[in-house]
């Protein structure tokens, strides 16, 4: 592959997992948990912290308020509750970010409530409208060709996300994590799914299909089993192929 792009590698942090200062060397953005599914005060400080160290940019990855099933279980709470949780959690990363003179990069919906803006139009209005009312210039990650990037034009920033180490639907949905194949463990079909990504900008699917995809930032989940190794390997590899992991700049 000849390139010389620059990409985003993101990843899932303060999960619970304590792989944080392993993982920052090689990311470029990460998505702080911020006690909705997982995280509290001190692990948000801890990965501030480390984000400044190594110029990762942070960003907050608001949850359903549902600790018990990690985020991963549709939640039908009225809109209003919701909106406080969310913006309890997303005020809490901000106020550690200030106390840090780090600035907040983006916003990216965690599990259940990412893949109900993704398909629901309820749900990606919803959100919209609450990042728009309450940080209007914050960018979000979403995947491309989703409800929330097409409601979202001429309201609120979107930075469309891939996910490298999960496979996807026909329909661009990420197989479910029930499935044996949801993830994506080995290096090569790791590699060559990425590279896919960015050079051609599709996403081939476990049915055989293609989709096109514009692409700004790849996540790495951070509780992916050996995700350090996976992400050290992508990032290497990236580079090697011209390729620059880079945080990436809404403007």
């Amino acid at each position: 592959m000849s390139t010389n792009k620059t990409i985003d590698l993101n990843c899932d942090l303060g999960e619970g997992i304590g792989n944080e200062a392993a993982l920052m060397p090689y990311i470029s953005s990460c998505n702080l948990a911020c006690g909705g599914h997982a995280g509290d005060e001190a692990t948000i400080d801890n990965v501030v912290r480390l984000a400044k160290k190594y110029a990762v940019g942070v960003g907050a990855h608001p949850s359903f308020p549902d600790r018990e099933n990690f985020g991963r279980k549709n939640m039908h709470i009225p809109f209003a509750e919701l909106e406080i949780s969310l913006k309890h959690q997303i005020d809490q990363v901000i106020q550690i970010c200030n106390a840090h003179k780090t600035p907040l990069h983006h916003i990216k919906a965690h599990g259940a409530l990412y893949n109900m803006c993704e398909k629901d139009r309820d749900y990606a209005a919803f959100f919209i409208d609450f990042v728009h009312r309450f940080y209007p210039d914050v960018p979000v990650y979403a995947p491309f060709n989703s409800m929330i990037s097409e409601l979202a034009e001429g309201k609120i920033k979107i930075l469309f996300e891939a996910f490298a180490d999960r496979n996807y639907e026909a329909d661009g949905s990420l197989v479910s994590r029930t499935e044996n194949n949801a993830l994506i463990k080995d290096e090569k079909a790791l590699l060559d799914h990425v590279l896919n990504m960015i050079g051609k900008n599709e996403i081939h699917t476990v049915s055989g299909s293609t989709l096109n995809a514009k692409i700004d930032t790849i996540c790495v989940h951070g509780d992916t089993p050996k995700a350090v190794d996976l992400i050290r390997f992508l990032k290497t590899e990236l580079e090697q192929n011209n390729l620059k992991i880079q945080t990436v700049i809404c403007n």
